[in-house]
Protein backbone atom coordinates (compact mmCIF):
# COMPACT_ATOMS: atom_id res chain seq x y z
CA UNK A 1 0.00 0.00 0.00
CA UNK A 2 1.29 3.46 -0.92
CA UNK A 3 2.23 5.64 2.05
CA UNK A 4 2.63 9.37 1.44
CA UNK A 5 4.38 12.26 3.18
CA UNK A 6 3.77 15.92 2.35
CA UNK A 7 6.90 18.06 2.50
CA UNK A 8 7.35 21.82 2.29
CA UNK A 9 10.43 23.67 0.98
CA UNK A 10 12.62 26.17 2.80
CA UNK A 11 14.49 29.32 1.95
CA UNK A 12 16.51 29.26 -1.23
CA UNK A 13 13.55 27.91 -3.22
CA UNK A 14 12.11 31.38 -3.80
CA UNK A 15 11.88 32.71 -7.35
CA UNK A 16 10.14 35.71 -8.87
CA UNK A 17 6.82 34.58 -10.34
CA UNK A 18 6.25 31.76 -7.87
CA UNK A 19 2.58 31.16 -7.23
CA UNK A 20 1.44 33.52 -9.99
CA UNK A 21 0.05 30.79 -12.25
CA UNK A 22 -1.97 29.40 -9.33
CA UNK A 23 -3.32 32.85 -8.48
CA UNK A 24 -4.36 33.41 -12.08
CA UNK A 25 -6.07 30.03 -12.30
CA UNK A 26 -7.61 29.22 -8.91
CA UNK A 27 -9.82 31.19 -6.53
CA UNK A 28 -8.54 29.08 -3.61
CA UNK A 29 -4.97 30.24 -4.27
CA UNK A 30 -5.97 33.90 -4.56
CA UNK A 31 -7.71 33.64 -1.18
CA UNK A 32 -4.51 32.45 0.52
CA UNK A 33 -2.39 35.18 -1.03
CA UNK A 34 -4.95 37.78 0.04
CA UNK A 35 -4.99 36.38 3.58
CA UNK A 36 -1.20 36.63 3.82
CA UNK A 37 -1.20 40.14 2.36
CA UNK A 38 -3.80 41.20 4.95
CA UNK A 39 -1.93 39.56 7.83
CA UNK A 40 1.28 41.41 6.94
CA UNK A 41 -0.36 44.67 5.80
CA UNK A 42 1.78 44.37 2.68
CA UNK A 43 1.17 43.34 -0.92
CA UNK A 44 3.63 40.49 -0.56
CA UNK A 45 1.90 38.70 -3.43
CA UNK A 46 2.89 41.51 -5.82
CA UNK A 47 6.52 41.14 -4.75
CA UNK A 48 6.28 37.37 -5.26
CA UNK A 49 4.73 37.64 -8.71
CA UNK A 50 6.70 40.61 -10.06
CA UNK A 51 9.86 41.04 -7.95
CA UNK A 52 12.35 42.61 -7.72
CA UNK A 53 14.38 39.52 -6.86
CA UNK A 54 16.66 41.24 -4.36
CA UNK A 55 13.63 42.26 -2.29
CA UNK A 56 12.03 38.83 -2.51
CA UNK A 57 15.28 37.20 -1.35
CA UNK A 58 15.32 39.27 1.84
CA UNK A 59 14.67 36.84 4.65
CA UNK A 60 11.71 38.76 6.05
CA UNK A 61 9.97 38.50 2.67
CA UNK A 62 11.16 35.11 1.43
CA UNK A 63 10.00 33.19 4.49
CA UNK A 64 6.31 34.19 4.52
CA UNK A 65 6.27 34.22 0.70
CA UNK A 66 7.39 30.60 0.43
CA UNK A 67 4.83 29.58 3.03
CA UNK A 68 2.11 31.43 1.12
CA UNK A 69 2.90 29.55 -2.08
CA UNK A 70 2.88 26.18 -0.31
CA UNK A 71 -0.44 26.83 1.42
CA UNK A 72 -2.01 28.27 -1.72
CA UNK A 73 -1.11 25.11 -3.61
CA UNK A 74 -2.39 22.95 -0.77
CA UNK A 75 -5.73 24.77 -0.80
CA UNK A 76 -5.95 24.23 -4.56
CA UNK A 77 -5.27 20.51 -4.08
CA UNK A 78 -8.11 20.43 -1.58
CA UNK A 79 -10.55 22.42 -3.71
CA UNK A 80 -9.80 20.79 -7.05
CA UNK A 81 -8.92 17.23 -6.09
CA UNK A 82 -10.08 16.69 -2.52
CA UNK A 83 -6.47 16.09 -1.46
CA UNK A 84 -5.70 17.05 2.15
CA UNK A 85 -3.00 16.12 4.68
CA UNK A 86 -5.61 14.50 6.93
CA UNK A 87 -6.89 12.20 4.17
CA UNK A 88 -3.82 11.61 2.04
CA UNK A 89 -0.65 12.02 4.11
CA UNK A 90 0.85 9.90 6.82
CA UNK A 91 3.36 12.59 7.84
CA UNK A 92 4.08 16.24 7.17
CA UNK A 93 7.51 17.84 7.36
CA UNK A 94 9.14 21.03 6.18
CA UNK A 95 12.69 22.22 5.68
CA UNK A 96 13.52 25.07 8.08
CA UNK A 97 10.80 27.70 7.50
CA UNK A 98 8.94 24.89 5.69
CA UNK A 99 8.25 23.41 9.10
CA UNK A 100 5.90 26.36 9.68
CA UNK A 101 4.23 25.62 6.34
CA UNK A 102 3.83 21.99 7.43
CA UNK A 103 2.24 23.08 10.71
CA UNK A 104 -0.17 25.39 8.91
CA UNK A 105 -1.00 22.58 6.50
CA UNK A 106 -1.72 20.26 9.41
CA UNK A 107 -3.95 22.77 11.19
CA UNK A 108 -1.57 23.56 14.05
CA UNK A 109 -1.25 27.22 13.06
CA UNK A 110 -3.55 29.56 11.15
CA UNK A 111 -2.21 30.96 7.89
CA UNK A 112 -2.35 34.50 9.27
CA UNK A 113 -0.43 33.57 12.43
CA UNK A 114 2.10 31.65 10.35
CA UNK A 115 2.69 34.63 8.08
CA UNK A 116 3.23 36.96 11.04
CA UNK A 117 5.52 34.49 12.80
CA UNK A 118 7.64 34.08 9.67
CA UNK A 119 7.90 37.85 9.24
CA UNK A 120 9.16 38.11 12.84
CA UNK A 121 11.45 35.11 12.29
CA UNK A 122 12.85 36.56 9.08
CA UNK A 123 13.50 39.98 10.59
CA UNK A 124 15.06 38.47 13.71
CA UNK A 125 17.30 36.07 11.79
CA UNK A 126 18.50 38.83 9.49
CA UNK A 127 19.13 41.21 12.41
CA UNK A 128 21.07 38.61 14.40
CA UNK A 129 24.20 39.10 12.28
CA UNK A 130 25.54 41.99 10.23
CA UNK A 131 25.06 41.74 6.45
CA UNK A 132 27.92 39.83 4.86
CA UNK A 133 28.91 38.06 8.08
CA UNK A 134 28.70 34.31 7.60
CA UNK A 135 26.95 32.26 4.95
CA UNK A 136 25.32 28.87 4.47
CA UNK A 137 26.11 25.79 2.44
CA UNK A 138 24.37 22.47 1.82
CA UNK A 139 26.36 19.23 2.00
CA UNK A 140 25.04 16.09 0.30
CA UNK A 141 26.38 12.60 0.75
CA UNK A 142 27.67 12.82 4.33
CA UNK A 143 26.13 11.41 7.47
CA UNK A 144 25.22 13.74 10.36
CA UNK A 145 28.46 13.40 12.35
CA UNK A 146 30.71 13.86 9.32
CA UNK A 147 28.71 16.87 8.17
CA UNK A 148 28.98 18.42 11.62
CA UNK A 149 32.75 18.00 11.49
CA UNK A 150 33.01 19.48 8.03
CA UNK A 151 30.89 22.43 9.13
CA UNK A 152 33.84 23.58 11.19
CA UNK A 153 35.85 24.06 8.00
CA UNK A 154 35.40 25.99 4.77
CA UNK A 155 33.16 24.78 1.94
CA UNK A 156 36.25 24.45 -0.24
CA UNK A 157 37.41 21.57 1.97
CA UNK A 158 34.11 19.71 2.04
CA UNK A 159 34.78 17.48 -0.96
CA UNK A 160 38.03 16.28 0.56
CA UNK A 161 35.88 14.89 3.37
CA UNK A 162 33.69 12.89 0.99
CA UNK A 163 30.83 15.28 0.25
CA UNK A 164 29.35 14.64 -3.19
CA UNK A 165 28.25 18.26 -3.41
CA UNK A 166 28.91 21.44 -1.46
CA UNK A 167 26.87 24.42 -2.59
CA UNK A 168 26.36 27.90 -1.23
CA UNK A 169 22.70 28.68 -0.57
CA UNK A 170 20.69 31.68 -1.78
CA UNK A 171 19.99 33.07 1.67
CA UNK A 172 20.93 36.36 3.27
CA UNK A 173 22.30 35.21 6.64
CA UNK A 174 23.90 32.15 8.29
CA UNK A 175 20.88 30.40 9.81
CA UNK A 176 20.68 27.42 12.17
CA UNK A 177 23.81 28.13 14.19
CA UNK A 178 24.78 29.79 17.48
CA UNK A 179 24.89 33.20 15.78
CA UNK A 180 21.10 33.02 15.67
CA UNK A 181 20.62 33.05 19.47
CA UNK A 182 19.04 36.56 19.45
CA UNK A 183 16.58 35.35 16.82
CA UNK A 184 15.73 32.29 18.91
CA UNK A 185 14.93 34.59 21.85
CA UNK A 186 12.67 36.69 19.62
CA UNK A 187 10.86 33.58 18.41
CA UNK A 188 10.38 32.30 21.94
CA UNK A 189 8.53 35.51 22.75
CA UNK A 190 6.50 35.52 19.53
CA UNK A 191 5.54 31.85 19.79
CA UNK A 192 4.45 32.25 23.40
CA UNK A 193 1.61 34.49 22.19
CA UNK A 194 0.29 32.19 19.47
CA UNK A 195 -2.09 29.24 19.78
CA UNK A 196 -0.62 25.98 18.51
CA UNK A 197 -2.99 23.05 18.06
CA UNK A 198 -2.07 19.39 17.72
CA UNK A 199 -1.45 18.62 14.02
CA UNK A 200 -4.05 16.48 12.27
CA UNK A 201 -1.14 14.53 10.77
CA UNK A 202 2.06 13.70 12.68
CA UNK A 203 4.84 16.26 12.13
CA UNK A 204 8.42 15.07 11.68
CA UNK A 205 10.43 17.87 13.23
CA UNK A 206 13.67 19.41 12.00
CA UNK A 207 15.58 19.24 15.25
CA UNK A 208 14.39 15.79 16.34
CA UNK A 209 13.98 13.95 13.01
CA UNK A 210 11.11 12.20 14.77
CA UNK A 211 7.36 12.54 15.19
CA UNK A 212 5.95 15.19 17.47
CA UNK A 213 2.33 16.13 18.03
CA UNK A 214 2.31 17.83 21.45
CA UNK A 215 1.73 21.59 20.96
CA UNK A 216 4.14 22.62 23.72
CA UNK A 217 6.87 20.35 22.37
CA UNK A 218 6.30 21.83 18.91
CA UNK A 219 6.56 25.35 20.36
CA UNK A 220 9.84 24.45 22.08
CA UNK A 221 11.27 22.80 18.97
CA UNK A 222 10.45 25.81 16.78
CA UNK A 223 12.58 27.94 19.09
CA UNK A 224 15.39 25.38 19.16
CA UNK A 225 15.21 25.10 15.38
CA UNK A 226 16.52 28.66 14.89
CA UNK A 227 19.96 27.75 16.23
CA UNK A 228 19.79 23.99 15.71
CA UNK A 229 20.69 21.77 12.80
CA UNK A 230 18.01 20.97 10.23
CA UNK A 231 18.20 17.18 10.25
CA UNK A 232 16.50 16.74 6.90
CA UNK A 233 18.38 13.65 5.81
CA UNK A 234 17.40 11.85 9.01
CA UNK A 235 13.83 13.15 8.78
CA UNK A 236 13.34 11.68 5.31
CA UNK A 237 15.08 8.45 6.33
CA UNK A 238 12.80 8.18 9.36
CA UNK A 239 9.66 8.55 7.25
CA UNK A 240 10.96 6.03 4.72
CA UNK A 241 11.68 3.60 7.55
CA UNK A 242 8.06 4.01 8.65
CA UNK A 243 6.93 2.89 5.20
CA UNK A 244 6.59 6.15 3.24
CA UNK A 245 7.06 5.41 -0.45
CA UNK A 246 6.08 8.77 -1.96
CA UNK A 247 7.25 12.21 -0.85
CA UNK A 248 5.08 15.00 -2.24
CA UNK A 249 6.81 18.40 -2.18
CA UNK A 250 4.24 21.20 -2.11
CA UNK A 251 5.53 24.65 -2.98
CA UNK A 252 8.09 26.55 -5.01
CA UNK A 253 10.83 24.57 -6.73
CA UNK A 254 11.90 20.95 -6.56
CA UNK A 255 14.80 21.00 -4.10
CA UNK A 256 13.33 18.48 -1.67
CA UNK A 257 12.14 16.23 -4.49
CA UNK A 258 15.68 16.10 -5.81
CA UNK A 259 16.95 14.97 -2.42
CA UNK A 260 14.57 12.03 -2.03
CA UNK A 261 16.51 9.55 -4.16
CA UNK A 262 19.76 10.52 -2.44
CA UNK A 263 18.28 9.78 0.97
CA UNK A 264 15.66 7.07 0.40
CA UNK A 265 16.49 5.19 -2.77
CA UNK A 266 13.32 3.08 -2.74
CA UNK A 267 11.00 6.08 -2.43
CA UNK A 268 9.66 8.42 -5.10
CA UNK A 269 9.69 12.21 -5.02
CA UNK A 270 6.87 14.22 -6.60
CA UNK A 271 6.77 18.00 -6.91
CA UNK A 272 3.61 20.11 -6.99
CA UNK A 273 4.81 23.57 -8.01
CA UNK A 274 2.77 24.32 -11.16
CA UNK A 275 -0.97 24.06 -11.94
CA UNK A 276 -0.46 21.05 -14.23
CA UNK A 277 1.04 19.16 -11.29
CA UNK A 278 -2.37 19.09 -9.55
CA UNK A 279 -3.91 16.66 -12.05
CA UNK A 280 -0.70 14.62 -12.05
CA UNK A 281 -0.78 14.18 -8.28
CA UNK A 282 -4.46 13.35 -8.37
CA UNK A 283 -3.76 10.58 -10.85
CA UNK A 284 -0.81 9.28 -8.84
CA UNK A 285 -2.81 9.16 -5.62
CA UNK A 286 -5.82 7.68 -7.38
CA UNK A 287 -8.30 10.19 -5.99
Amino acid sequence: MMSVAFTFPGQGSQTVGMGKAFAETFVAARAVFAEVDDALSQKLSTLMFEGPEDQLTLTANAQPALMAVSLAILRVLEAEAGITPAKNARFVAGHSLGEYSALAAAGSLTIADTARLLRIRGNAMQAAVAPGVGAMAALLGLDFDAAAAVAQEAVELAKTKGAKRAVMLSVSAPFHCALMKPAADAMAEALSKVKISAPVVPLVGNVTAAVGSDPEAIRHNLVTQVTGTVRWRESVAYMAAQGVTKFVEIGSGKVLTGLVKRIAAEAEGVSVSQPDDVANLRAQLGV
